[in-house]
């Protein structure tokens, strides 16, 4: 599903120039579900941007879906990421004015959906995330295990091949956080590709494989 040949990332600005990636190597098959771990600095968000097309590398070659994505300018990467990717931040995200219904929705406005189908789905995945109970409620009167599990739900609610995960549990307690990283598992098992950036070994637990960086590089990897 996605691989990257010698993957490089640096920011310039007038003074300084700084490497964030160096010939970063790595393949992710479907289904799989993977941890990327190390200190804070060592590139773990960039990357995580440009596995989901948000930028684009320096150098190197990042393939997705079997496409050379490395050059495609922002209309593409938008037209890929709309209909194959999925996001969770440690920000929840929530539109605040919206409730549970409307945020896990808004996805499926930009497709061609009509209303009954859009229920259908904003309920199953509802379901699936327990969460279908509060699904007239605003985010503010949500826990913050409910916020994110609202925000999984949408991530997920239009089927992405891929859904991409930055330090998910970052903002919950331990028994939110495993609740959020159980879903995640399930998701997982029915065959979504997850991958996750993380520094909790507890959540890396929950994952197939993990790879650690350290000063943008790929020092080890494990299952």
């Amino acid at each position: 599903m996605i691989k990257t040949v010698n993957l490089n990332k640096v920011f310039k600005t007038d003074e300084v120039e700084t490497t964030a990636l160096r010939n970063v190597n790595i393949e992710v098959n479907k289904g799989e579900f993977v941890a990327i771990m190390g200190p804070s600095g060592c590139g773990k968000s960039t990357f995580l941007h440009l596995l989901g097309l948000l930028d684009n590398p320096t150098s190197g070659d990042l393939f997705f879906l079997e496409q050379n994505v490395s050059r495609y300018a922002e209309r593409q990467r938008a037209r890929l990421r709309k209909s194959n990717i999925g996001f969770v931040f440690q920000n929840f995200n929530l539109i605040d004015e919206l409730n549970v219904f409307e945020n896990v929705e808004l996805p499926l406005l930009y497709l061609n959906m009509s209303v009954k189908e859009r229920k259908k789905k904003v309920d199953r995945i509802l379901e699936t995330m327990e969460i279908i109970h509060r699904k007239k409620h605003f985010p503010v009167q949500l826990s913050g295990g409910q916020q994110q599990r609202v925000a999984v739900a949408r991530a997920v609610v239009a089927n992405p091949s891929l859904l991409l995960a930055d330090e998910p549990t970052g903002n919950l307690d331990s028994v939110h956080g495993e609740e959020v990283m159980n879903m995640l598992s399930h998701l997982n098992e029915q065959g979504t590709t997850v991958i996750m950036v993380t520094h909790n070994q507890r959540d890396a637990k929950f994952c197939k494989r993990i790879i650690n960086l350290f000063d943008g590089q790929i020092i080890s990897e494990s299952r």
